[in-house]
């Protein structure tokens, strides 16, 4: 399967707005959001567990990277709540589940194979703060490395964001909401923008909160090894 398989062009979901599809394992449904390969993928989805459910034991040989957006996941390495954010690398595995249910934003097969570092960050105990040269947002850092950027922005209400992306951008709404290219982007909308494209937004008055991850589309995405 390839989908928004073109990382030279602008990809969007307006992931609330898209149906959940099965997965093969009972109780666990995606949303996807770019993919290229088929069950083992690289893949950028939104993923749902229903109270009590898990999938069975795995390795994730191109690593795994979530953020927890609601309820409660969990595995051997313990329980993480919304606001949590997970980097298991290369070579890591674990028996993943959800006794009250809990809904993430997934990464799969994008890892330096050689990466063995494990991230295991709960942001609700972490504080933003001011971005440098970039009045009206505060930035909250999770990972960083020679190959990506991965953070969450606060942006003020009616904020004019401009903001550069020569490795490539991805942007996905966690609260509140902005305007980009005359569409509106909600929680759970995700928005994917080439090398050298530029992020111009104009924050909702509400304010938005985001997730981003940048500078890592400067090596061609491909599909996983079979």
């Amino acid at each position: 399967m390839n989908l928004n398989a073109d990382f030279t062009t602008r990809a969007v979901v307006h992931g609330a707005k898209t149906d959940w599809v099965a997965s093969p394992m009972p109780g666990v449904d995606r949303r996807m959001l770019d993919r290229i390969g088929d069950e083992v993928a690289r893949a950028t989805s939104i993923v749902r567990y229903a109270p009590g459910s898990q999938f069975s034991p795995h390795v994730h040989t191109g690593g795994e990277e979530f953020l927890v957006l609601e309820g409660v996941f969990s595995d051997e390495h313990g329980d993480f709540p919304a606001g949590s954010y997970i980097r298991n690398p290369p070579q890591s595995s674990h028996t993943p589940g959800s006794e009250p249910g809990c809904t993430i934003l997934v990464k799969l097969w994008q890892f330096d194979l050689a990466d063995r570092t494990h991230v295991r960050i709960d942001t609700n105990k972490m504080r933003a703060v001011p971005a440098a040269a970039r009045p009206g947002v505060l930035i909250m850092p999770l990972f960083h490395d020679g190959l990506e950027d991965v953070r969450l922005e606060m942006w003020q209400a009616d904020a004019e964001i401009d903001l550069d992306a020569p490795g490539g951008l991805e942007v996905f709404v966690l609260e509140g909401s902005f305007m980009e290219n005359g569409e509106t982007f909600e929680p759970q909308s995700w928005l994917r923008l080439p090398c050298d494209d530029r992020l111009r937004a104009t924050v909702g008055s509400e304010g938005c909160k985001v997730w981003i991850k940048a500078d890592h589309l400067r090596q061609t995405p491909q599909a996983p090894a079979a």
